[in-house]
């Protein structure tokens, strides 16, 4: 498996388990940036390598009244000061073409969202950023599919490239997770990440928005942690009843706080030499 280096940060190859995470979308300024200190401090404290996560738009809701984000100007500048002042790496999702560009001198790790992840030139055109790229699988995927969405960034000669899980389709309005997907991607040469939070969504269960079961994230966290998964990325809230979007699937900080400790000792346990 190839080793993806960000700054300090190693991703792959028995490397400790990384975390990315923070709030779903850009809300305020004022509270991505303590959500990025909290999650700073924290990961800090336990010796887990972190990068931010928050999305300046989410062009893929359910209904055209669903918060969106401050849209790319404004919210690539709120990502560019956390980065700055927090010296901490950041990531977020692309959805155009046009976005590629701007985002590109911003972020550490552009992000294709799932629903996206087959639309060539918008791969193309940020695997040519040279950037590490992000893919979160498509829902309708099979693991397999994956190979291809590599092989299409990899034309760029772009290999700086993660794979990230975030659970299929499973009828209407529900998913579910298959972790033999975190043994068969690996086989493809690059880091897996799971998505704990996006796997418990549930799409469109509220009819005009999603929903999700939060109280699952926990073992599906510890599990996919245990199949060797090279990082988690888990959305955070400082306070999920009041989040604008995907509430019912993030993590508050202190559920945070009870978990990574646990999925920090399996870590260690599944990557001890043989």
């Amino acid at each position: 498996m190839k080793t993806i280096t960000l700054d300090k940060i190693k991703i792959g190859n028995n490397n400790p388990l990384v975390l990315i995470a923070g709030p779903c979308v850009i809300e305020t300024k004022q509270s991505c940036f303590d959500t990025a200190r909290h999650l700073k401090d924290i990961t800090q404290k336990m010796g887990i390598p972190f990068i931010f996560k928050s999305s300046f738009d989410k062009a893929n809701r359910t209904s055209l009244k669903s918060y969106r984000g401050p849209g790319l100007i404004n919210g690539l500048k709120i990502l560019k000061q956390i980065k700055q002042e927090l010296n901490i790496p950041v990531l977020s999702d692309v959805h155009t073409q046009e976005e590629v560009k701007a985002a590109a001198k911003i972020l550490d790790i552009l992000q294709i969202p799932a629903f996206l992840c087959r639309q060539t030139d918008l791969i193309l055109a940020v695997a040519d950023t040279g950037k590490i790229v992000n893919i979160k699988k498509g829902q309708f995927l099979a693991p397999g599919d994956v190979e291809q969405i590599i092989r299409k960034i990899e034309s760029r000669g772009n290999k700086k490239i993660l794979i990230t899980e975030r659970g299929t389709s499973f009828g209407y309005n529900n998913l579910v997770s298959d972790f033999r997907s975190l043994i068969i991607m690996p086989k493809f040469g690059f880091p897996i990440i799971y998505d704990a939070t996006h796997s418990v969504q549930l799409p469109g269960g509220k009819g005009y928005a999603s929903s999700g079961e939060v109280e699952f994230v926990p073992a599906l966290s510890r599990a996919a942690v245990a199949c060797g998964v090279d990082g988690l990325f888990l959305e955070v809230h400082l306070n999920p009843k009041k989040a604008l979007c995907d509430g019912p699937n993030m993590l508050s900080l202190s559920q945070l706080i009870e978990l990574l400790p646990v999925v920090k000792d399996i870590d260690g346990i599944v990557k001890l030499p043989l």
